[in-house]
């Protein structure tokens, strides 16, 4: 049975619907026909209770066999595999980070080709911040010695990781007590992965624990530092209008999809494809010009710095290609489907690797080099040009669907929105929340996942919680799934939300639904709440705030880590799916329960949308409760002789 009678609507998303009725038509497999020839799915693997490390099993728990051939019980086994994926989600943003600090680096020297020091006050903000002494050095001296101070970051030391003073003070405070504060971010990944060695760590409650320490190490440090490094390199994103959705691809263009989740290529390929040669040698073939696109994070990077459309998020990625009208494919790390090249073998398409960590089989290998990045950038769309004359023009088949969105919300944008030139400030907010007119914010983050209709939980969430007065960030493939469905216009607060969120975005001129970036920009929903709180009004910690973080539709090991980062802050996180955690009653009891008299946050798993709406929502109110902000103000009418006394 084909996908298209199995499940008409894979997505909510008519230009994915229709990618996947011609992909079925020609014969062509997607993720939608391999999540189906995987049904069903191991049982073992979903409750968490599979254990294969050691050579002794593999081993899995029954009520027949209620321990591993070691003795290692439910509790444990599901607990080590959670924290292996904790250690990968940490070792994949923190790798990003650590590329872009190099890249910094050799700006720094003079070795950085191309690349420049985008952003100086940001360089400067981000130095004072750490303490990392500014007078006397000029932009490449400092941006050096910030360099140096972020590898740092990376090694074991003595002393907790520095970066984590950005957290609130109470915060940092149970940290410490906690013992979960990370002394630098690869020494917290190496000691997950010892800890979960077999015969090591076989408490689940100690175990968790230190899944937790590794998750800050992810959240407050390794993704901090690459968002901050990138703000640095590239510029700090500031609001800009752009399109999304597979009908960005060009007919007459020639189409290039950056994907994946470094931005150092795609920033070169942004220059280089403006360049008046560049145009016209396009020209010169028969295209109208060049049209860059993104797929996934690479699509924020360059959308929130450039302007760049985004083709599409994590699930149409296969379906970009099937349109017929890619050129190119340029893809780096993370989220990189190995059924790419099957489906380029179908159509014209030329797909390029260009990391040296992440080889694509059947791809071309161009390893990227940062010293030469422009070079490489020029190359390959000179390479894309000349594909151009081999595109199939009957073949081509792109969707109509695209819709305007805007992105770019920086905590330093919002800053300044709120506040205006002279008095930057988050106070606005933090007033119409003691008010009641934005009852809380809602950090909603994530992948797409075949499991469910794709973008469906995402939009839904979304427009439940903005009817419902709520103000929503966010990053990712979320970030895109709203945007397909037209909730990131100031349009949309007129349209959807409740009558005093769309006060407050009318007033500030914001969606309702704010743009923050990449997945790795996650640490800029983190600030946000940190700057709510210190803004005062609000509590003494970050647990107190009527925040909540969501990943609808999760998939990846990233979000394991990230989700664990939000709830080692002190938040509440409602993931659209479980962790691997079922098959320990005492592991799931501890993530969903007791954590919350652990650190203030805890995790709930919620499929249904507007459930977890509802699930927010209680947290949220109950939150405002705590705060005594949900008491109505007594109206007072003043005789003349009180107004007098009010002067």
């Amino acid at each position: 049975m084909s996908v298209t009678e199995d499940r008409p609507n894979v997505s909510r998303d008519p230009a994915t619907n229709q990618m996947v009725e011609r992909a079925q038509d020609e014969g062509i497999p997607t993720v939608f026909d391999r999540y189906k020839s995987q049904q069903p799915q191991c049982k073992f693997g979903t409750t968490g209770v599979c254990c294969r490390l050691c050579h002794m099993g593999p081993c899995r728990i029954t009520t027949k066999a209620p321990q591993g051939i070691c003795g290692a019980n439910a509790d444990t086994i599901v607990a080590r595999n959670l924290l292996r994926e904790i250690a990968a989600g940490t070792a994949a943003h923190s790798d990003h980070g650590r590329m872009l600090v190099r890249t910094l680096k050799l700006v720094a020297n003079g070795a950085g080709g191309a690349y420049r020091i985008a952003d100086p006050l940001r360089l400067r903000e981000v130095a004072r911040a750490f303490e990392v002494e500014t007078e006397g050095r000029d932009d490449l001296a400092l941006a050096g010695a910030l360099a140096d101070f972020f590898m740092t970051q990376f090694a074991w030391s003595e002393e907790t990781n520095v970066t984590l003073t950005m957290a609130p003070e109470k915060r940092q405070a149970l940290w410490e007590k906690l013992d979960i504060a990370p002394h630098g971010i690869d020494s917290a990944v190496v000691e997950l992965m010892h800890r979960t060695h077999m015969g090591v760590d076989h408490d689940y409650k100690h175990l968790i624990m230190g899944g937790l320490k590794c998750s800050l190490a992810d959240g407050w440090v390794g993704s901090l530092i690459a968002t901050a490094v990138s703000d640095i390199l590239f510029g700090t994103p500031k609001p800009i209008r752009s399109r999304v959705n597979l009908g960005v691809l060009s007919e007459t263009k020639v189409n290039i999809i950056v994907h994946g989740h470094e931005p150092t290529l795609s920033e070169m390929l942004a220059v280089a494809s403006s360049e008046p040669e560049m145009v016209a040698y396009a020209k010169e073939k028969g295209a109208a010009g060049i049209n860059i696109a993104g797929i996934c994070c690479t699509a924020n990077e360059v959308l929130m710095r450039h302007g760049f459309p985004i083709a599409g998020n994590f699930l149409q990625q296969e379906l970009a290609i099937l349109t017929g009208a890619v050129e190119m494919m340029i893809v780096d790390v993370q989220c990189v489907m190995p059924s790419l090249p099957e489906v380029m073998k179908c159509f014209h398409t030329r797909l390029v690797s260009t990391s040296e960590i992440a080889q694509t089989f059947d791809a071309e290998q161009i390893t990227f080099e940062a010293a030469h990045g422009l070079e490489h950038a020029r190359n390959l769309i000179r390479a894309a040009i000349d594909n151009f004359a081999n595109r199939d023009k009957a073949r081509v088949q792109i969707p109509q669907e695209s819709m305007e969105l805007v992105a770019g919300f920086s905590n330093e944008t919002i800053f300044h929105m709120l506040g205006g030139r002279f008095r930057s400030t988050f106070r606005p907010l933090n007033d119409a929340i003691i008010d009641g007119r934005i009852r809380g914010v809602v950090g909603i983050v994530g992948c797409n996942n075949p499991k469910v209709s794709s973008d469906n939980a995402h939009v839904t969430l979304t427009q439940e919680l903005i009817k419902r007065n709520v103000l929503v960030l966010q990053t990712g493939c979320a970030a895109i799934a709203c945007a397909k469905a037209g909730l990131l216009t100031p349009e949309a607060a007129l349209a959807q939300a409740g009558d005093s969120l769309r006060e407050v975005c009318e007033a500030v001129g914001i969606p309702p639904v704010l743009h923050m970036g990449s997945c790795v920009d996650n640490s800029r929903i983190l600030l946000a709440a940190t700057n709510v709180l210190l803004e005062g009004g609000l509590g003494e910690d970050l647990s107190d705030l009527p925040v909540a973080g969501a990943a609808p539709e999760w998939m990846s090991e990233k979000a394991v880590a990230i989700g664990h980062y939000f709830v080692a802050s002190g938040l509440y996180v409602v993931l659209g799916h479980p962790l691997y955690v079922a098959g320990s009653e005492n592991v799931d009891r501890l993530l969903t329960e007791e954590m919350e008299g652990i650190t203030g946050g805890k995790f709930a798993w919620e499929p249904d949308p507007v459930a977890a709406a509802d699930l927010i929502m209680a947290h949220i109110e109950g939150k405002r409760d705590a705060l005594n902000i949900n008491q109505k103000k007594e109206r007072k009418l003043y005789d003349m002789k009180e107004r007098r006394e009010l002067v």
